[in-house]
């Protein structure tokens, strides 16, 4: 006992906590000899010793802080370099390996990666210069590691001088990839990119968007803030503060800068998702003083610590919130776990940190679970003296077990293994068992296309060195009293999803966004964000979508806007609605008026064409030109209240190009036989011989209306042919289309208009001129008032055309023409009617003939008058006057139903005073 207790005091006394450098041997952590020699870099412990005094000296300092799960990768790597000696891989080549601790410090990793450089068999170590080191044989020919990215990063740099292969289990800085930086670094765990993304992915899926970050001051943390901003930037993420704590334990303003760090989570009350990209024993600083606060957040964690034992076994954990990782998809580690049962039968002689364990359990042992952990981590020297007697009944089985971390020790085995394939690739040809038998540099290219099979997985490095493999999202969950890391989901960085292994996990998922973590409300359907003063776009207010405008997700940066033409959208809308389609539809009120109007009209023509077709023989009927002429007046009256029902309904291409020529051509027709009727009462009641004669010559009933007629059907045929109407809608009133027919051309349909509006004029002027006849039969003066409101209804109809719009804008259009035509209508047969029906007595041919006599007596001295006249000029003239209407006097005393008997001039002679009841009853005869 005394002698155990002797060689434990002298180990301490020796290590100072760990063991103390004193020659190169003592540098090596591990060690066991191989035809082929593979280097190990691994974090054993947590920090170097930084010496007091001054000045500092270059002395490699010892190291303190035990690490239990980078302990637990070495014994990973010996455990694979075992197995794979114990195969038939490499055909009775066995390798060998020696592993140092870097104790997380740079300066300790560059000193074992020079004697990494070491010339082969060399007892003074030496590395040699050389400008060509192809066939240069140096001590090993592969690394395992480092631990963490900024190690790894600087022992890349070195190592790639010689192209020595470097394959790291954990190291996950996305700018290792850069192989023109790094060209003989190789990983066997994807990069912080996928890492980092996967991050940003499930905090953009649980609705977050307001977080904060701690992580290390070193390269590592540097990078992955730096990735992950970008991710989250992607993802509409923002990050409310940074924290970075440094990077060494033996910083004099560590513990500071942790209060400070704790102090900004505390006071940022809308910040409850924390990223932490730290190393174990940072979080574990930051964790136990959090607890102390009270803090309780969501705690997103990096692959450094996601799986970490030691945190979860922290007093009070749960009081921290809810954590949810990411760590590395693992394989199957069982045989490990059986090597780690039996591992305190294994020598100890070239293991220092086993040695070093075994002296740290006994320390320990008093101790329950996790103080126990504690005390491994922080043992000092005057705990090392006690309770180390008995070293055989300390050993706890279940400890190192529990501690394991499977993503990175199945990530340390690949890395072997890898080696050892790319080893087998080159001793295929080649007697392995000589140490220069191949280069480094030759593995290396080996290695870059090494396939193996692992768990029926095919296992290969990327273009950039890299594995991809699938993260595990862990959930630590109380059970039983005791914090479980468990697994959540798994994420797949090809696809950039999670996939869930069951409804109950995916519960678990969801669960998770009934935290909220946003810098503002969330803004609703209907709303949109605004920009504030904050620099981050996450802080908005939410303000309504304006009119037309409409939006159908939660916190859209901008409102979509409708399709203005066809849809429309209140203030503060979820969506877009149709337009109403409107047009004068036969339901419509004033439409169903308009068509009772024009229904009346119709009736009245049909009531009128029975009257006439009763009394056809009767001096009125007679007088008003006949039954035919009377019947295509009454027809054209007739088309022209259909017309109207084209302007009602919804329009389409047959309504519009119809009703304005049907109203056209009707009109014309009706006009143009008002203007015979005219012409032919001015030529029965006209005394003037010259006025008679110029009608003679001008009356020509059926060509006139077949010309008057047939220009307006021209017009409207090359309206059609080239600028024919069509439906048009109308978006000028707001929520609504207006379906109308468009013109066409607005010239086209001015000249139709005014092509009626000069015959009328034409008419109104003959009509005119006849106003003063006999009192009973005053048709002329009829024609008159009815031309008048024809021309008073379509002047009025211009102005108020052009300022109205909407669907009753071709309710306009119908007023006119209904009021037009009821005008020509009721001015030109009404009256007549009136005599046909109520003034009996005086529709008889004696009636007549009294009523043309008297004016024909007032009218005889005019008469005599203009005979004289006539006979005072010239022979020659009266007679080329004669001639030239000679046939036409004849053609009028035919039996047309248009035609106006002439009257026959005396040469002279002045008529006597008994002519004017011959007169009389020859103007009958001609009505």
């Amino acid at each position: 006992m005394a002698f155990m207790s002797f060689l434990v005091s002298c180990f301490v006394i020796g290590t100072d906590v760990a063991f103390s450098c004193q020659n190169t041997d003592d540098f090596v952590g591990a060690s066991s000899p191989g035809h082929i020699v593979i280097g190990g870099l691994f974090a054993v412990h947590s920090e170097m010793v930084h010496p007091e005094e001054y000045p500092i000296k270059p002395v490699i300092r010892n190291c303190s802080g035990f690490e239990v799960q980078f302990f637990l990768q070495t014994l990973a790597m010996i455990h694979a370099i075992e197995t794979i000696n114990n195969s038939t891989l490499l055909s009775g080549v066995t390798l060998g390996y020696e592993i140092y601790d870097t104790c997380a410090e740079v300066t300790k990793a560059m000193a074992s990666a020079l004697r990494f450089l070491s010339k082969f068999n060399s007892s003074e170590d030496v590395v040699e210069f050389k400008c060509n080191y192809s066939d240069y044989v140096p001590r090993i020919k592969a690394v395992i590691g480092a631990s963490y990215s900024e190690v790894s990063m600087a022992v890349s740099r070195l190592l790639a001088l010689q192209l020595i292969p470097q394959v790291s289990p954990s190291s996950s800085a996305e700018i290792l990839s850069d192989k023109i930086r790094f060209p003989s670094f190789f990983r066997t765990i994807p990069s912080d990119f996928h890492q980092t993304r996967a991050m940003a992915h499930l905090i953009c899926e649980a609705g977050w968007n307001w977080i904060g970050v701690i992580a290390t001051d070193d390269d590592n943390g540097r990078f992955a803030l730096e990735s992950f901003g970008v991710q989250a930037m992607a993802n509409n993420v923002c990050i409310a503060f940074k924290e970075m704590l440094p990077a060494y334990l033996s910083d004099s303003t560590f513990h500071t800068k942790v209060d400070h760090a704790v102090e900004k989570i505390v006071k940022e009350t809308r910040v409850n998702v924390i990223v932490v990209f730290m190393r174990q024993f940072h979080v574990l600083k930051l964790f136990k003083k959090a607890i102390e606060r009270n803090v309780n957040k969501i705690w997103i964690a990096s692959d450094n610590w996601s799986t970490a034992v030691k945190i979860s076994t922290i007093p009070n954990i749960r009081q921290l919130g809810t954590i949810v990782g990411f760590g590395f998809k693992s394989g199957d580690v069982s045989t490990f776990q059986d090597f780690l049962r039996n591992l305190h039968e294994k020598p100890i002689d070239n293991n220092k940190f086993l040695h070093e364990y075994i002296m740290l359990l006994s320390a320990c042992a008093h101790l329950e679970y996790h103080d126990f952990q504690t005390c491994i981590a922080n043992q000092s020297q005057d705990d090392l003296l006690q309770n180390v007697e008995n070293k055989q009944q300390i050993w706890r089985d279940d400890f190192l077990n529990a501690n394991i971390e499977p993503g990175f020790i199945h990530s340390t085995i690949l890395a072997v293994y890898a080696i050892a394939h790319a080893i087998k690739g080159q001793c295929k040809q080649r007697n392995c068992k000589d140490p220069s038998a191949f280069a480094p540099w030759e593995l290396l290219e080996e290695l870059q296309n090494v396939t193996f099979i692992d768990d029926d997985k095919e296992i290969k490095f990327d273009s950039n060195g890299d594995m991809s493999t699938n993260y595990d999202v862990l959930l630590w969950k109380e059970i039983d009293g005791h914090m479980e890391i468990t697994t959540m989901a798994e994420y797949d960085p090809e696809k950039g999803h999670f996939i869930f292994e069951d409804e109950e996990k995916k519960k678990e998922f969801l669960d998770l966004r009934k935290v909220q973590s946003t810098c503002s409300q969330h803004c609703r359907p209907g709303q949109m964000k605004k920009i504030t003063e904050s620099p981050h776009t996450c802080c908005y207010e939410c303000v309504y979508c304006p009119e037309n405008h409409y939006s159908n997700q939660t916190d859209i940066d901008y409102c979509y806007q409708c399709n203005n033409k066809t849809y429309w959208a209140p203030v503060n809308s979820t969506t877009c609605y149709r337009k109403t389609i409107h047009f004068l539809a036969w339901t419509d009120w004033f439409a169903i008026f308009l068509l009772l109007l024009s229904a009346f009209g119709v009736v009245l023509v049909l009531s009128i064409s029975v009257i006439f077709a009763k009394n056809v023989s009767t001096p009125v009927v007679k007088a008003s030109g006949g039954l035919i002429i009377c019947y295509i007046i009454l027809f054209s009256h007739f088309l022209i209240f259909i017309s109207t029902i084209f302007f009602i309904d919804e329009p389409t291409e047959f309504k519009c190009k119809t009703r304005q020529a049907l109203f056209g051509i009707s009109f014309t027709l009706c006009v143009s036989c008002i203007l015979i009727k005219s012409l032919k009462i001015l030529l029965a009641f006209s005394f003037d011989p010259r006025l008679q004669n110029f009608l003679k010559c001008v009356y020509k009933p059926v060509p006139i209306v077949i010309t008057c007629t047939g220009i307006q059907v021209i017009i409207c045929t090359f309206w059609l042919i080239f600028r024919t109407p069509f439906v048009k809608q109308n978006f000028s009133i707001p929520r609504t289309i207006i379906l109308e027919c468009n013109e066409g051309s607005i010239v086209a349909f001015g000249i139709m208009l005014g092509y009626i509006a000069a015959l009328a004029f034409i008419c109104f002027i003959f009509a005119f001129k006849g106003r003063k006849l006999p009192e009973n039969y005053n048709e002329a003066k009829f024609i008159t008032f009815g031309m008048l409101i024809y021309f008073i209804a379509w002047i009025v109809f211009i102005p108020v055309h052009a300022t109205t719009f909407g669907k009753y804008l071709p309710a306009v259009e119908i007023i006119v023409v209904l009021i037009s035509n009821y005008g020509i209508l009721c001015c030109t047969f009404l009256p007549k009617c009136y005599v046909i029906i109520y003034k009996q007595e005086t529709n008889t041919k004696s009636a007549f003939l009294k009523m043309i006599y008297t004016y024909s007596s007032k009218s005889a001295s005019s008469v005599a008058v203009s005979q004289i006249s006539l006979d005072s000029k010239s022979s020659g003239s009266r007679g080329t006057i004669s001639d030239s209407c000679k046939s036409e006097g004849n053609s009028v005393n035919g039996n047309s139903p248009f035609q106006v008997p002439g009257q026959r001039l005396i040469k002279g002679k002045v008529l006597p005073k008994n002519t004017a009841r011959t007169m009389a009853r020859r103007r009958l005869s001609s009505i």
